[in-house]
């Protein structure tokens, strides 16, 4: 699986097509878990697969709401532009130009967001 790019105007696979994480991607890992620890983020961030299940939008995102009675998730579509008080919960690697400078300041595209009406704190700093 290793030295993939994915650019953030390209489809991603499906859930069946994503291949998840294997024994060949031990280095990486570690690789990653070294750079996470060594800024103190290892208990902050993690690793999700990217996949689609249908098509999200340029304009759109995927809102996470959560019942914390009936213990369930719940993601929905919204725009972008007005989806209200969220705060992103899960982003995807932008290539940068690859001389250390960011592409158009921007190293992180949010894919994932979530309502603070659900319980998600809202006013915290967010990375784009």
């Amino acid at each position: 699986m290793g030295n993939r790019t994915i650019s953030p105007d390209r489809t991603l696979p499906s859930f069946e097509e994503a291949e998840g994480l294997g024994p060949e991607d031990s280095q990486f890992v570690r690789d990653l878990v070294a750079v996470l620890e060594k800024h103190g983020n290892l208990d902050r961030f993690g690793l999700c697969l990217l996949h689609d299940h249908f098509p999200v939008s340029a304009d759109e995102v995927l809102v996470e709401t959560h019942d914390i009675a009936a213990r369930t998730l719940r993601i929905q579509v919204e725009k972008a532009a007005t989806t209200g008080h969220t705060r992103p919960s899960q982003w995807r690697f932008v290539k940068t130009g690859g001389d250390g400078e960011e592409a158009e300041g921007q190293v992180c595209q949010v894919i994932l967001q979530c309502t603070p009406v659900s319980g998600c704190p809202a006013e915290r700093n967010t990375l784009s």
